[in-house]
C-alpha cells in the first residue's frame, strides 16, 4: 500500500510552477447526479450528469516575479490551465497528473495580521473535465 506525505506536491497554473508555495491542496471530484426514478421504482435512481469538480489550494503569499500574485493577477478574470500530482516525481500509474482548467475569479492577495505570514486558500470550479494523465 501506497502512503504519500503530500510533502512534494507538484502544482503549475498557466505555465508557473508554484509547488514551493502550496502548503495544502484539496482535489474535489464530483459528478452531478440527475434523478431518473421512475413509478413502480421502489427507491431513487440516479445517471451521473456533468462534472462539477473544485480544487482549492493554500498558498503562501509572494510578489516576486513568476510567484504567486503576479501569477494570479496576469491569469485574473481568465480560464487557465491546472495541474495537480501527489509528489514532484515523474508522471507515472502511481504519480498521476491530474489535468483542469480553472476561471480565476477569486484571489486574496492581502490577508494576516501583524506577525502573520500572509497566505491564501483559494477554491476554483474546474471549467473543464479532470483528465488523469500517467504517461511521462
Amino acid at each position: 500500500m501506497a502512503i504519500f506525505l503530500n510533502n512534494k506536491v507538484g502544482f503549475k497554473i498557466a505555465t508557473v510552477n508554484l509547488s514551493d508555495h502550496v502548503t495544502a491542496f484539496t482535489l474535489n471530484r464530483v459528478l452531478d447526479q440527475i434523478p431518473v426514478t421512475a413509478m413502480g421504482d421502489t427507491a431513487e435512481k440516479f445517471v451521473k450528469g456533468l462534472e462539477n469538480s473544485t480544487i482549492t489550494l493554500d498558498f503562501l503569499n509572494d510578489t516576486a516575479a513568476s510567484s504567486v500574485i503576479p501569477t494570479l493577477q496576469a491569469a485574473w478574470g481568465t480560464t487557465v490551465a491546472l495541474k495537480l500530482k501527489q509528489t514532484s516525481a515523474v508522471i507515472s500509474a502511481t504519480n498521476p497528473e491530474y489535468q483542469t482548467t480553472v476561471l480565476v475569479n477569486n484571489t486574496q492577495d492581502i490577508n494576516g495580521a501583524p506577525g502573520d505570514v500572509s497566505m491564501q486558500s483559494i477554491t476554483f470550479t474546474c471549467n473543464s473535465v479532470i483528465v488523469v494523465d500517467t504517461t511521462p
